[in-house]
């Protein structure tokens, strides 16, 4: 009979145990302040500001490249023709081609007028 006393025992104690009131905690939200607001707005301005400064950076050095390579076009365009220009320059300074030139226009050699000059 103990046991059973005892099961008697606990149950009256579970219903004499007054019940715990179940406290409902409410969480208020953070209110943004003014100040937070403000200081909010003022960081995306700066944001921006700064974004449309390397954008416009960006920009500029994209002209510039731009313009570079343009004027290394123009560079490598003229050096061509500088190169054909002394190739030229060579084919018409031979000996033959002045003495043909100089035979057209009746030049002689006159070998006492003829001075060796060396380089």
């Amino acid at each position: 009979m103990s046991n059973l006393a005892r099961k008697m025992h606990e149950q009256r104690s579970f219903e004499q145990q007054p019940e715990t009131s179940v406290q409902t905690v409410v969480i208020h939200k953070a209110r943004i302040t003014i100040g937070e607001k403000i200081l909010m707005i003022a960081f995306a301005i700066v944001l921006t500001v700064l974004a449309a400064n390397i954008v416009s950076n960006q920009y500029a050095i994209y002209e510039a490249n731009k313009e570079i390579q343009v004027v290394e076009s123009t560079i490598s365009d003229q050096i061509k023709v500088n190169n054909d220009l002394k190739v030229e320059v060579s084919e018409l300074s031979t000996y033959e081609r002045i003495w043909q030139k100089a035979s057209e226009l009746g030049l002689k050699l006159n070998e006492n007028n003829v001075k060796v000059v060396q380089k």
